[in-house]
């Protein structure tokens, strides 16, 4: 936590860790204007995770830019990434991609209210 509140300190952002490598969870800490928020997780246990970290990345972005605050952005994705696990999807050898096309038309794709 020492090294989140230093990175957030020093280049005047917010920072995320992401969770996920746990055992028997998938929480992530937010660090902002000098508080902590857990957005909790459970652990999916699915071995095609490749992609997480740029998918949470780029899609808390995009929630962002759509209009939704930093938290809904982040539970926002977190709901996502969590269903793109579970649809199991499996190709290949390896940790493959997670299911992207399990939300092509659903509350993902709204604008904020």
């Amino acid at each position: 936590m020492k090294r989140q509140k230093k990175n957030s300190e020093t280049f005047g952002c917010a920072t995320l860790v992401k969770g996920g490598h746990q055992i028997n969870d998938a929480n992530d800490l937010l660090y902002r204007n000098d508080s902590f928020t857990w957005f909790k997780g459970k652990r999916i246990n699915n071995s095609n995770t490749h992609g997480t970290g740029c998918t949470l990345s780029s899609a808390i972005a995009s929630n962002l830019a759509k209009g939704f605050d930093l938290d809904d952005s982040v539970k926002r994705v977190k709901d996502y990434i969590s269903g793109a696990l579970s649809a199991m999807l499996d190709l290949g050898k390896g940790s493959g991609p997670m299911d992207h096309s399990f939300a092509i038309d659903n509350e993902y794709t709204k604008e904020p209210f």
